[in-house]
């Protein structure tokens, strides 16, 4: 029998099986979210960057505080456009795909912990010493 068909038949002496199983998924989710979080926190500063030119030329522009805040809007389309789309990108809720691998690895060390284990930012378990009773 090999050793992934050993890993399906319960015994004490293949209880790590399981754990590595658990351990290769975990990796599997957070490498498989990489891709994206970085997509999405290139979109996110590229926003912001824009926003934040298109304000410093929007805020040093003379004739911003002659007129009303529509027409300055108005007079300033890049700063008024990247801001639309800097608040769109936040109702969405980029912020929160930009840290989901975050997110997921911190509620898998609440669960671990549980039972004296912990994992890496990459879904490596690391196993903590028992604790001794005396």
């Amino acid at each position: 029998m090999d050793v992934v068909n050993k890993c399906f038949i319960f015994s004490p002496t293949n209880e790590f099986c399981y754990l590595k199983a658990f351990e290769r998924r975990l990796t599997e989710v957070i490498a498989c979210l990489q891709p994206s979080t970085i997509r999405w926190r290139i979109l996110l500063a590229v926003i912001s960057v824009c926003t934040a030119i298109g304000a410093w030329h929007w805020l040093t522009d003379p004739h911003t505080s002659a007129v009303s805040f529509m027409q300055s809007l108005w007079n300033h389309p890049f700063f008024a456009i990247a801001s639309i789309c800097l608040v769109v990108l936040f109702i969405l809720g980029v912020h929160k795909r930009v840290i989901a691998p975050s997110i997921i690895t911190a509620r898998t060390r609440i669960v671990l912990g549980d039972f004296n284990m912990s994992c890496d930012d990459t879904g490596k378990l690391i196993l903590k010493p028992r604790p001794t009773t005396t």
